[in-house]
């Protein structure tokens, strides 16, 4: 059992970010997904890059993680860095690395969990759901001075996360299948009994007596059994970003953080607004929007009652957030950002096209892992 040591909340560089990435192992055969975590990081150990590469639960995955950043520039720059050491372990292997929220035609029984004891845990405690779990996501880490911060925080941006998802989504296919989603992974987290959001909390103290009923409850032993789409680490002191697809290519998934610190400068600094109960109310309608139809989504403002297309609203905030991008240096890639959103096509809408124009979802994932490698150019 935890103590109530975990709960204490530590202070990490304010609106600091970090990055982790989830990604796709593939063969160079037909570009199914491999099982060689283990190889590949074992490779990579005799390797010397920044940051590091963890295994995640299944065998066909591993997950990149950057170091602490003040801003986009040296974040992007590392990130480079590491997919680089990836791409040439894993090319070594006779291996291919992908980014991307699902793999295209994977099937999730030929799953292996990789054999530690979290992940054998969890695959006797969720079942067939643990191999299913072989989804892709972004986290981005935001720093916070503090527990009352960091709950202020994840309130204020629970707004926000149907942008994330449709600025992210890149998981259209699923078991060979057109899911009609632009984000399809959330489904799978759904299934999960500890996804969802974060209680409607206002400070500190607050969401420690929930965790702590949880806890007493036998429902959770740590901060890691919640699955929410935000969430607060209080043993390295940020909030963390769940929700976002992997990005196909770094610079994307950069570009993404950049748009989550900014934001954040914005709300830790401007204070625009007190959590609104109504956000929640409307959260899964906004959420299902944005999977379902991306940045052509539907959002309801819970602050105005106001409806319109995720677009418009993603473009009103860049808009808003313009000084913050300026004051942490982000400002030209976030107007970049905003102009893709004008002319596309977004990370969905290239892998629908890549398969309209192969007609071979073994093409698909053959594409995704050269974009993600940079063996094509790259588009942020």
């Amino acid at each position: 059992m935890s103590d109530d040591r975990e709960m204490e909340f530590k202070s990490s560089a304010t609106l600091s970010v970090g990055v982790e990435l989830e990604l796709q192992i593939l063969n160079s055969r037909d570009h199914d997904l491999a099982r060689d975590a283990a190889d590949l990081l074992g490779m990579l150990e005799k390797a010397g890059h920044p940051g590091a590469v963890k295994p995640e639960i299944t065998e066909s995955m591993v997950e990149l993680n950057s170091s602490i950043h003040q801003g986009y520039d040296t974040l992007v720059a590392e990130l480079k860095t590491i997919r680089d050491a990836v791409t040439k372990a894993a090319e070594r292997l006779n291996l291919r690395i992908a980014g991307g929220g699902s793999h295209p035609f994977h099937q999730w029984t030929d799953r292996r969990i990789y054999p530690t004891e979290r992940f054998k845990h969890l695959l006797e405690l969720y079942g067939y759901l643990a191999k299913q779990f072989t989804v892709f996501g972004q986290h981005v880490h935001i720093g916070c001075p503090n527990g009352d911060a960091a709950v202020y925080l994840a309130q204020i941006l629970s707004r926000y996360v149907p942008h994330f998802i449709a600025l992210s989504a890149s998981s259209p296919f699923q078991q060979g299948e057109d899911t009609s989603y632009q984000s399809s992974r959330l489904n799978t987290v759904s299934a999960f009994p500890l996804s969802g959001q974060i209680p409607f909390v206002h400070s500190w103290e607050e969401f420690t007596a929930f965790f702590n009923k949880m806890r007493n409850f036998g429902i959770v032993e740590s901060m890691k059994d919640f699955y929410w789409d935000i969430r607060p680490k209080p043993e390295f002191g940020p909030v963390e970003v769940r929700v976002f697809d992997t990005p196909l290519t770094v610079e994307r998934a950069a570009v993404l953080a950049a748009y989550v610190q900014a934001l954040a400068h914005h709300v830790l600094n401007d204070r625009p607004a007190a959590p609104e109960r109504d956000v929640f109310t409307l959260y899964n309608y906004n959420r299902f929007q944005a999977c379902r139809y991306g940045l052509d989504g539907t959002l309801i403002d819970a602050y105005g009652g106001e409806r319109r297309k995720l677009a418009d609203d993603v473009l009103l905030t860049l808009a808003r957030i313009a000084p913050n991008a300026g004051a942490l240096g982000s400002a030209a890639v976030l107007n970049g950002l905003g102009s893709s959103i004008m002319s596309g096509p977004t990370d969905a809408q290239w892998l629908r096209q890549a398969y309209k124009e192969r007609k071979s979802l073994n093409d698909v994932a053959r594409m995704q892992s050269e974009r993600w490698m940079g063996r094509q150019p790259a588009v942020a």
